[in-house]
């Protein structure tokens, strides 16, 4: 029978300089899915990329003294290894500049153009060079790019435009007709409500103004334009070449998904869905907006000093234990967070103490009582029956949240089992059950089950943690590594032998890593910046309108409960009454001038109208005022005879 066709894509990263771990996130999260779809039978065609046209790589490139060409080659040859290290397993790997994608981008231009679609006319509009953007003037927000929020200039020029505004209706129909289109909904309420329904213009399509990119067929004087170049990748990668389509483009057009970042949502279902209909070719059947991953609550940028790259992390953490950290760590549809802190804390707990301590002492144990041999279990007991009831949940739990894209908790699902081993362990303890000679059935029956949940464990961290799961596998002596052999409890075979018990993942040493890590970071960049910081607090406080401090709502709330947050060390987790029928839940990082007991009862203040964010798991709804008293002193605004809900202003 052959296999039901899967194509997975990713957005094409822009070679304008080497992508950070937040930019990392997305191929590493198709690659997980990809990698279960092949396991679950499908012949699955993966394709990520590079994006490599625009006047901004024809800038850099000026900047550093080379052709485009020769500036793209170096950054995509970056792109690419990245991916390489984080051991993706893309089948293709496009790039704008590939000659046959130049060919069918024309072929798609003067194909739209012939229908009509396409007309030549003059824009005049405020331009964005980071984001290669034109916007009228109630598209500003505060007189900035609305999507990046940087400076714009007045720009004027002869192009080519689309017309957007012919496929509105059509388009609009289209998202209202497949409730499943553009994933989650909250994405789908947004392009709807903020975007289409207002009303959509006419989509520029070409620049005269720089060279570097794919002429139009019929006027040389014109570069085809981002939209139309970067977005058709996901046809020209399987050979659509407005024509005579290949057998590969028949096979698995349309997409099954594509995996994109929320920041540029609008184009792959707003823009790219409209040409598909103007071509006359079917849309994707998904598109899926994931979050940001952000450094601690800042979007990472090169001028903030916060980039982390994803080669530096697996240098030192491991390429499993990033991808974990990567997968596990962002919610399904919240930004989420990375810190130095946060890795070493969720490698400690996670890896090291849960999994690695798990595998490597039931191993060893089984090594230490039977000399290796998995033993039959002959000796069951009720105690039992909870361990492999979980086991066998854990694949069709996994299964139906990776259909969701809920990655975060289809791992949480995979912990919980090592997490019930362990607590098997303390249970059954099998160091007693050692010492009675008339014991040695139940001993052998608890190692077997221990075994067989730790077999379990390793097939399901093969999408996730593929080396890691091999690893497990080898030392259990087996290569029963199918999702259907989790189907049922017990394909490890009894007389079988394990392999020797190797550490999966050593403790780190906190303190000590950090110093390293602080040791390695370009200071001279971040020292910059502060003296920059510095200079602006000295010549005066940046002044504000009436109106900015107006949109602030400034709370006066009761803590009414506080715990450490479990995976950081430096946060606290606050529930306070804030006047209103429902707690309000804020994470804080002043664990370390403040116990719970210190805050237990105090009335604060509090930014009440902050957007919720994600913090290490715990959804933050707002911001406490404290103040940083000195370099290593942070207190926080206490307010005594004020009662909850009161509003400050």
């Amino acid at each position: 029978m052959d296999k039901k066709p899967y194509y997975i894509t990713t957005a094409i990263a822009y070679t304008s300089r080497k992508p950070h771990i937040g930019n990392s996130y997305e191929i590493v999260l198709s690659d997980a899915l990809a990698r279960f779809k092949r396991m679950q039978g499908f012949d699955v065609f993966f394709q990520t990329g590079t994006d490599e046209h625009g006047q901004k790589i024809e800038e850099y490139a000026k900047a550093a003294g080379v052709s485009p060409k020769e500036y793209v080659d170096k950054v995509a040859g970056e792109i690419r290894a990245i991916c390489d290290v984080l051991n993706t397993t893309y089948d293709k790997f496009i790039r704008t500049t590939d000659k046959d994608h130049e060919e069918a981008v024309a072929k798609i231009f003067q194909k739209l153009y012939d229908k009509g679609d396409i007309y030549k006319g003059e824009y005049e509009g405020w331009y964005c060079l980071p984001d290669e953007s034109f916007f009228t003037d109630t598209q500003l927000v505060d007189g900035k790019c609305p999507d990046c929020g940087r400076e714009v200039v007045k720009a004027k020029e002869e192009a080519y435009f689309f017309k957007m505004s012919k496929y509105q209706k059509q388009l609009e129909d289209y998202i209202e007709q497949n409730p499943d289109f553009i994933y989650p909904e909250s994405r789908k309420k947004e392009m709807l409500n903020n975007f289409i329904k207002p009303g959509l213009q006419d989509l520029c399509v070409s620049r005269s103004s720089f060279k570097w990119g794919i002429p139009v067929p019929f006027d040389k004087k014109h570069v085809i334009y981002v939209w139309i170049d970067a977005l058709s990748n996901y046809i020209t990668g399987l050979g659509y070449d407005g024509g005579k389509n290949s057998d590969m483009y028949r096979k698995y057009w349309p997409a099954d998904v594509h995996i994109i970042g929320k920041d540029i949502l609008r184009f792959h279902t707003i823009y790219w869905p409209i040409m598909l209909m103007a071509l006359g070719e079917p849309l994707p059947k998904q598109v899926f907006g994931h979050p940001w991953l952000l450094f601690g609550n800042d979007k990472m940028s090169k001028s903030r000093g916060n980039v982390i790259y994803a080669d530096d992390l697996c240098k030192r953490f491991g390429v499993d234990a990033v991808r974990y950290y990567l997968l596990s760590e962002m919610p399904h549809a919240q930004d989420g967070s990375i810190t130095y802190e946060t890795i070493i804390e969720r490698y400690n707990s996670d890896l090291a103490n849960t999994l690695g301590n798990l595998v490597n002492r039931t191993v060893a144990m089984n090594n230490k009582y039977f000399g290796g041999v998995v033993q039959a279990p002959l000796a069951e007991e009720p105690v039992d029956k909870e361990l492999k009831a979980l086991a066998l949940n854990c694949l069709p739990e996994v299964t139906r949240l990776l259909d969701t894209y809920r990655v975060s908790d289809a791992l949480g699902v995979i912990f919980d089992l090592a997490k019930r081993c362990n607590k098997y362990i303390d249970e059954t303890m099998p160091w007693a059950l050692a010492k009675d000679e008339a014991k040695k059935e139940r001993l052998g029956t608890v190692l077997y089950n221990l075994l067989e949940s730790i077999r379990f464990i390793a097939v399901l961290l093969k999408p996730f943690m593929p080396d890691t799961s091999d690893k497990i596998l080898a030392q259990l002596g087996t290569d029963i590594n199918t999702l259907s052999s989790l189907e049922s409890f017990g394909a490890l075979v009894p007389g079988s032998k394990v392999g020797e018990a190797v550490p999966l993942f050593s403790r780190l040493d906190a303190e000590k890593t950090l110093k390293e890590i602080e040791e390695s970071l370009p200071k001279e960049e971040v020292k910059e910046e502060k003296k920059e910081e510095a200079k602006k607090e000295i010549v005066g406080l940046k002044q504000i309108e009436f109106d900015d401090f107006a949109k602030v709502e400034l709370r006066i709330a009761e803590v009414i409960d506080c715990k450490p947050v479990k995976r950081a060390k430096k946060l606290l987790e606050l529930t306070l009454n804030d006047g209103t029928d429902t707690p309000r839940t804020i994470v804080s990082g002043i664990a370390q001038w403040y116990s719970p007991e210190d805050l237990l009862g105090k009335h604060i203040i509090i930014v009440a109208n902050l957007k919720p964010r994600m913090l290490c798991g715990v959804e933050s709804r707002g911001m406490l005022i404290a103040g940083e008293v000195t370099e290593n002193d942070v207190k926080v605004a206490f307010v005594d005879g004020m009662p909850a809900g009161t509003v400050l202003g």
